[in-house]
């Protein structure tokens, strides 16, 4: 496979790129081409917002036909469009191909670069992150070392990482380097690895143009890029939070591989390895977000999991564990999704996707494996003693944007929980959270309703059931009274005995807490 070059700048170029792409954001690229063409673009349906770009000359229009939608313009359009960079700086930059030297000669762009945004502590962010382009541009199948840029898997792991100031950040896998990106904002040190060499020229292009957003840390302390496989680049080491993306997909030998998603392992190896090893990198307190899917054989979707995180224990790093499965597809949804994430389809090639589909079947069914998983899984190394978390759910809801922070409200409320004696809980005055409702129903001419309900707006959008106590408690929970207070008036209004009534609200007070219903 011919090399393929990737682009550079150096710190005179970037400040000039920068200030030549100044007022090319998502808002002016979501002006040029409109709503409904933007739905499609999320779809990877590229036709409308062409159409829609090329009825416009303002230069961002020129811009996102360039470098988002694959289309040529002049380069005298270009040359008008980058002052200070131009035609001739976004050559020497490697981001475009000329056909000749003539104003009305056609430019096309090497790689996807795109306006991005994301909104954390210090207010909204705005970057600019090059990658390579996608399979909906080019209408080609992606080479095996594709460099993958911005999509669905990236935001999600961006919006669940939880961003409280740490020192030490590894972003493990880091491909063009959008996490680290965020990272940066909020850690004094930033380690991203990758096994591919041009994803890492690719993070370090993306920091260098970005460098003046990321403030001045970022200016005289640059990533620290080191090429490998896995931990393997900081064994020894220890960080406050590492995040990946890591290459998970499950690629059986007959199936089209690349190394951006692919890490060559059998079957889930590489989430199983990660989630089993990652504590041997984590600081005490120190954190692991991470995506991943898993293998399915049984009824218990968490059986391999659980065994991950009892090998990492009994390796002598047990760990707090939070994983949360979001979806579930069986083996053919599995390979219809990946097959055509690679642009492996049959109007490219019968022979060639149908080979690969029975390698995906054949593989599954050869080693048992019913169904395959995805979802977010949490580690945390403990401050000291042992771990107190191991929470492993399904869930299909909408989550609250951004979830990290809901992960870091959780987290510090199950501590807090977990540390307390049942005297303590009853001596709390616990309030509801702002965003739970109480609702009832039942049939219309019933006095009492039949079911009682707790649902909560943010978060994982949770809902539990109550009965009468349970209801009474949560209503009086305005932070007046203490819980025993409460407990202890529920016991004489119901006539029941406290005991009995004390003895059955604390685990389900502690639930509540641990959930985000009281605070």
């Amino acid at each position: 496979m011919t090399p393929r070059l990737v682009p550079t700048l150096t710190p005179a170029s970037a400040g000039a790129l920068r200030a030549a792409l100044e007022g090319w954001t998502v808002d002016s690229v979501e002006a040029v081409i409109g709503e409904r063409a933007a739905r499609a673009f999320a779809r990877e349906q590229v036709l409308p917002a062409r159409l829609a770009a090329r009825a416009s000359s303002l230069p961002a229009a020129v811009l996102t036909r360039l470098f988002l939608l694959g289309d040529a313009v002049t380069r005298a359009e270009l040359d008008r469009t980058l002052p200070g960079v131009g035609t001739a700086g976004a050559v020497e930059a490697g981001l475009i191909e000329t056909a000749g030297e003539g104003r009305d000669d056609a430019v096309r762009a090497l790689v996807d670069l795109r306006p991005y945004a994301a909104v954390g502590a210090g207010g909204e962010a705005r970057w600019w992150v090059a990658s390579d382009r996608g399979e909906a541009v080019t209408g080609a199948r992606l080479r095996e070392d594709h460099v993958l840029g911005i999509g669905g898997a990236s935001l999600t792991l961006a919006g669940m990482t939880m961003r409280t100031p740490v020192g030490r950040v590894l972003d493990l896998g880091t491909g063009c380097g959008v996490q680290a990106l965020h990272a940066s904002l909020h850690a004094r040190e930033v380690v991203a690895t990758d096994v591919s060499r041009r994803a890492l020229a690719f993070a370090a292009f993306n920091q260098a143009l970005n460098a003046e957003a990321l403030g001045a840390a970022a200016l005289d302390t640059p990533w620290d890029l080191r090429e490998g496989s896995m931990l393997d680049p900081v064994e020894g080491e220890q960080f406050d939070l590492v995040v990946s993306n890591p290459p998970f997909v499950i690629t059986p030998p007959g199936a089209p591989a690349f190394e951006y998603r692919a890490g060559g392992e059998a079957g889930d190896g590489i989430v199983a390895g990660l989630v089993s090893r990652v504590g041997s990198v984590l600081a005490p307190g120190g954190v692991a977000q991470l995506l991943g899917n898993w293998e399915v054989r049984g009824e218990d979707w968490s059986e391999g999991l659980e065994a991950w995180l009892d090998a990492s224990a009994a390796a002598g790093r047990p760990l707090d564990a939070w994983v949360i499965e979001r979806d579930r597809l069986d083996a053919a949804e599995y390979a219809e999704t990946w097959l055509r994430d690679a642009g492996v389809i049959p109007e490219r090639g019968r022979a060639e996707f149908e080979a690969a589909y029975r390698a995906y079947l054949e593989d599954f069914d050869a080693r048992g494996v019913r169904s395959v998983g995805f979802g977010m899984v949490l580690l945390r190394r403990p401050v000291s003693g042992t771990p107190t978390l191991r929470r492993l759910e399904q869930h299909e809801g909408a989550l609250q944007e951004p979830f990290g922070a809901y992960l870091v409200d959780a987290l510090a409320a199950h501590d807090r929980v977990a540390a307390m004696s049942d005297g303590d809980v009853l001596a709390t005055a616990w309030t509801a959270a702002p965003d739970v409702t109480r609702e009832s129903y039942g049939p219309v001419l019933q006095a009492d309703p039949s079911h009682l309900l707790l649902r909560q707006g943010a978060g994982l959008g949770r809902s539990v059931s109550m009965d009468t106590a349970l209801a009474g408690f949560v209503g009086a929970c305005d932070g007046d009274l203490t819980a025993g207070q409460i407990a202890h008036a529920l016991a004489a209004l119901l006539d029941v005995e406290s005991d009995r009534m004390v003895a059955g609200l604390v685990p389900a007070i502690r639930e509540l807490v641990k959930d985000g219903f009281l605070a």
